[in-house]
């Protein structure tokens, strides 16, 4: 029996003021009543409503709901736009399953998000893996490159559509551009998860993937714009995509109660960027240069720089003073700083739109004060893992379950997935090996939630 409820946690963080560096990119929704709907957020649990007369509906939209689609249409400059109100899940698993059918090939990076997976699971879809790049200097994964999609394209001409997130979790872009070249040549699809990007298309526009040759892109614009959790868009950009196919999919997975309080906030969004953007983005932009200029004052503070980072993702490194991921989100919650994610030595703050300068100012005082209290030169050296490839086979249709610490050279059943972010360890079909299973113990020794570990750390393989 734990010693608060979901309600009691909720109600006791929300007094905290805490600084947040997580998701929602509306940081607790300062921002949306400093721009005019303060009284949406009063009248909340009455705006929950059901399709009553004259509220439209989802999966038929023909008013109110029609007019906010049409606007993001209009707002990203594509073709086509879907309110999506299960996140951007639902509109990747979508993508997969309009694009491709039962049984043909899918070319997905093997650091996709696990609901490409469970696509792939679903429509009896044949993945075909991508391997990203490693960034050795800060033990995460980079970019997927256009040589690597080149490869696998020419040696599986067959496959019907190439999926890849950009810009991954840590924030770092593919070269969207040239990618989409190589795969229209081979007469195939373009998905990109842009659920990390909904931004880059107002914030850095070279970046977005509706600006440089995807097909299908997916937003989740809670992340990192000011719509609630759970909400997300998707867009399409070129005359490739069959709309009525992927609507069929969408309506097929997506909830038959859509909440009318997600799809107003998604209004919301759309509005204030359409009205104070300009405003809003120059702000976003200027805040984030200043913060990495006082990270350089920082002696041995380290920030992931790279040519095609999305700068918004503040991944800070303080290895050099003993301290690894763990220990480092361990002194910024102490300081009331509450970071996304750690990966190793990282520890990833996820900006927003809603962040405000004093956010930023309090994030870079905490790093200062770290600093002064720990001893530069204890450098700790954390493990990369992001970089094991498994050997893959065939998926068991038999399985059982064992200890993860007894698991080496069995074949995976189940997903291992750390959540965040939300990237399989090992998917059905790998081999596991001593690597992985010494990594996900580690995580689940230090907190972390691992799903597809149960809490006898058994996981299932096949039999």
């Amino acid at each position: 029996m734990f010693n608060e409820s979901i309600v009691e946690f909720l109600i006791k963080h929300s007094k905290k003021n805490a600084v947040s560096f997580h998701m929602p990119g509306h940081k607790g929704g300062d921002i949306i009543a400093k721009h005019g709907y303060g009284e949406f957020l009063d009248n909340i649990l009455g705006c929950d409503i059901t399709e009553i007369k004259g509220a439209d509906n989802l999966f038929q939209p023909e008013s109110i709901i029609k007019e906010t689609m049409e606007a993001y249409k209009k707002l990203y400059d594509v073709k086509y736009t879907n309110l999506l109100v299960n996140g951007s899940s639902c509109g990747l698993v979508a993508s997969v399953l309009a694009t491709c059918q039962r049984g043909y090939k899918l070319i997905m990076a093997r650091n996709s998000h696990k609901s490409i997976f469970n696509a792939v699971k679903l429509g009896d879809i044949k993945p075909v893996y991508a391997r990203p790049e490693l960034l050795e200097e800060y033990g995460i994964l980079g970019e997927i490159s256009k040589d690597e999609i080149k490869r696998l394209i020419d040696e599986n001409p067959d496959a019907k559509a190439v999926i890849l997130p950009s810009p991954n979790y840590y924030g770092i872009c593919s070269d969207i551009k040239e990618i989409a070249k190589h795969v229209h040549d081979a007469g195939m699809l373009l998905i990109v998860d842009q659920a990390h990007g909904a931004h880059l298309k107002f914030y850095d526009k070279n970046k977005a993937a509706e600006n440089l040759g995807a097909d299908i892109v997916v937003n989740s614009t809670h992340k990192t714009l000011l719509s609630f959790t759970e909400s997300a868009i998707i867009n399409v950009c070129s005359d490739r995509v069959d709309i009525l196919e992927l609507e069929d999919k969408i309506q097929s997975i997506e909830s038959t109660s859509p909440s009318y309080i997600l799809m107003a906030s998604l209004d919301i969004n759309e509005k204030i960027i359409r009205k104070h953007g300009q405003e809003l983005f120059k702000e976003w932009k200027t805040n984030i240069k200043e913060f990495y200029c006082e990270c350089e004052k920082i002696k041995g503070l380290k920030v992931l720089k790279h040519s095609m980072h999305d700068d918004t993702k503040i991944n800070i490194d303080m290895s050099a003073y003993g301290l690894d991921g763990t220990k480092l989100e361990s002194e910024l919650i102490k300081r009331g700083i509450y970071p996304e994610l750690v990966t190793g030595s990282l520890v990833m703050c996820m900006s927003g739109i809603g962040n405000t300068k004093s956010d930023y100012d309090k994030l870079i005082l905490a790093l200062v004060n770290i600093a002064d209290k720990n001893v530069l030169g204890e450098c700790v050296k954390c493990e990369n893992i992001q970089s094991v490839a498994l050997e893959l086979t065939a998926v068991p249709t038999k399985k059982e379950k064992v200890l993860l610490s007894e698991s080496e050279g069995r074949i995976i059943a189940e997903s291992i997935i750390p959540y965040p972010p939300g990237i399989p360890l090992a998917c059905p079909g790998e081999i596991i090996n001593k690597e992985v299973i010494k990594h996900a113990l580690e995580l689940r020794g230090n907190g972390y939630n691992v799903i597809g570990i149960d809490k006898d750390n058994k996981v299932f393989v096949g039999k």
